[in-house]
């Protein structure tokens, strides 16, 4: 299906693929784009039928962050208005860090600003090898108040001083190094490259991909404590007695596929 500004197809296996389309606009932030991609990201990970998401984009750009034009308009605005409007793209980062199901950044170009928030927020970055990144938003006077939790949790607090306060641009080796992006392949490669990840993804259960996902979340940077020792034991307790992981275990010891890796 097509909703502008987004392209969004859903394959056999149940793989989204959602793409930027604003290539006009190098894939830039207005309010109509935040709140489509809210609305899809809210409405794929409520889809039972749909196992994983790849955010992707046409044009040059993988995304220029914001749209500078409602920048401007935004500035010009009163505070209340700016709250809200802040808040609609502060949700749309949350509802693409939190998704159940796994999601996939192919970032084929510049990622700035918001651009590097989209990447931040996915669970895998792959990146081709002549993107480029920069959070810019100092250069305008602003700064990256709503993606910077997920940019932080990214390339660290340390990394963040320098990129936050320069607004300068780095490589996709940089990324890579830096730990915003996982793996950095040519752009003729990068289609195949995101293909052989979600093949990868799609062989574990689906509750349990969610699972884990949620597992991150849960335990990154806590200290390990009575309370987090207990959560785990129970979260293991919980799947190891659902259908999906009898399933797994009975399909490894008949040496045959789980149910959910047949075509």
């Amino acid at each position: 299906m097509t909703s502008a500004p987004l392209a969004i197809t859903t394959d056999s296996r149940g793989v989204a693929t959602v793409t930027l389309d604003r290539a006009e606009k190098h894939n830039a932030f207005d309010d109509s784009l935040i709140a489509a991609l809210a609305d899809t990201f809210r409405r794929l990970g409520a889809d039972e039928g749909v196992r994983a998401m790849v955010l992707a984009a046409n044009g040059k750009s993988f995304s220029a962050g914001a749209d500078v034009a409602w920048m401007k308009r935004m500035a010009a605005a009163a505070e209340a208005e700016n709250v809200r409007d802040a808040r609609a793209l502060a949700e749309m980062l949350r509802l693409l860090n939190e998704m159940p199901k796994p999601t996939v950044a192919l970032v084929q170009g510049a990622a700035l600003g918001g651009g590097v928030g989209l990447v931040a927020c996915c669970d895998v970055a792959l990146a081709a090898d002549q993107a480029t990144f920069a959070l810019t938003e100092v250069r305008l006077g602003l700064i990256p108040a709503t993606i910077g939790p997920y940019v932080v949790a990214a390339i660290g607090a340390r990394a963040a001083r320098r990129y936050f306060l320069t607004g300068e641009r780095f490589g996709a080796e940089d990324a890579r190094a830096l730990g915003l992006v996982h793996e950095v392949v040519s752009a003729a490669d990068l289609p195949a490259a995101g293909e052989r990840l979600i093949s990868t993804v799609l062989a574990g259960g689906p509750k349990a991909v969610a699972e884990a996902k949620a597992l991150v979340r849960a335990v990154a940077d806590q200290p390990i404590t009575e309370t987090l020792i207990e959560d785990t034991a129970r979260r293991i307790a919980r799947i190891r007695a659902g259908v999906e992981a009898r399933e797994g275990l009975d399909a490894f010891l008949a040496k045959r596929k789980p149910s959910w890796m047949r075509e």
